[in-house]
């Protein structure tokens, strides 16, 4: 099989200005979505379903709940006594690159690379909604010939980049000489003799770089025809497995085109929202268009709609909220809100 020969690099240090809200406190390659996975686990379970047996994390800001989520890697079969799941920490104080797959931060990991038996290196990104087969990208870049392969959608890069890793290793050892800091300063380096290749995705593909564009993926995941395209059967993602009891439905929930996680408490009315596990929402409130993370408990006759609520939020009697679709309204991780302090 090809991608035996093929290693799996994710960057997880991105920081986005315009996720804030969401990420001050965990990595943005842990960020929830849709109800039980983490953005993560969209590059991991790609590179798994591939074939692709070793992989390495190279994430920076608050890890610690990325850590947590991926464990040993055994939900991605990635806990093996050869090849596996790594973790490498960038240091807060190491030097910033202009985009994916920091060269300062490989060079300080250099000896992964070097002891890794792979010929070829995929570097991606940690924050894009995708199912994607690697093996198509792999087959073009060997028949073309292509030093470097950058995979595009739409005509747009998706930040992921195949290269051979004797070239990887070359450019992150002689970055203080060509100036590059990733990998895309060498694509924009109009000077290099490199064969740049591109090979185009046509199934749906989403960067989540803001909080409104977060929102609204999380909404178009509702949606048939896009749901069928991220979760197949023969190419999975997968997550962190929690036991959690089945939801519980009174007689006075209602739920219609929503999401919804085990271990929830349903009593109130949901509407176009994903709802993750061990949510709790009270008798005569309403949620719709809302995203609401684990462990959230929402009172009685609520009102809410274009929410998002981060995890152990509380929200008391009677509060209503409303946000929109270009801006939803977000309350952060472990926030009491009440009646009076509605905006």
């Amino acid at each position: 099989m090809l991608l035996k020969t093929m290693l799996g690099v994710i960057d997880a240090t991105t920081y986005q200005d315009d996720l804030e809200e969401l990420i001050a406190h965990r990595s943005l390659a842990a960020l929830p979505i849709g109800g039980r996975y983490r953005l993560i686990d969209f590059v991991l379970s790609n590179m798994v379903n591939s074939g692709i047996g070793s992989v390495a994390i190279f994430p920076k800001y608050q890890y610690r709940s990325l850590m947590d989520h991926l464990g040993s890697g055994k939900n991605w079969d990635l806990d093996r006594k050869r090849d596996g799941l790594f973790f490498f920490p960038a240091s807060i104080t190491d030097g910033t690159s202009r985009g994916i797959g920091s060269f300062n931060h490989f060079a300080a990991n250099i000896d992964y690379f070097f002891r890794s038996k792979q010929e070829y290196a995929l570097v991606a990104n940690c924050f894009t909604v995708f199912n994607m087969n690697f093996s198509p990208v792999l087959t073009k870049h060997l028949q073309s010939g292509c030093d470097i392969t950058e995979i595009r959608h739409n005509g747009s890069s998706l930040e992921m980049y195949l290269i051979k890793k004797t070239l990887l290793i070359d450019l992150v050892q002689n970055r203080d000489v060509t100036g590059y800091t990733c990998m895309k300063d060498v694509l924009m380096d109009i000077h290099h003799n490199y064969k740049i290749c591109d090979y185009e995705y046509s199934g749906y593909a989403e960067k989540i770089d803001s909080i409104s564009n977060y929102f609204r993926v999380s909404k178009e995941i509702l949606k048939t025809n896009i749901w069928t395209q991220l979760f197949k059967k023969e190419s999975p993602i997968f997550t962190k497995v929690k036991d959690e009891p089945p939801t519980r439905y009174t007689n006075t929930g209602k739920v219609k085109n929503s999401m919804i996680a085990n271990g929830c408490v349903i009593e109130g009315e949901i509407e176009n929202s994903v709802v993750a596990r061990a949510v709790k929402i009270g008798k005569g409130s309403v949620l719709k268009n809302c995203i609401i993370m684990q462990k959230c408990t929402i009172g009685e006759n609520c009102m809410l709609d274009s929410v998002i609520l981060d995890k152990d939020v509380t929200i008391e009697n009677g509060a209503v909220m409303t946000g929109s679709i270009n801006t939803p309204f977000v309350i952060r991780k472990g926030t009491v809100q009440g009646a009076l302090m509605n905006s």
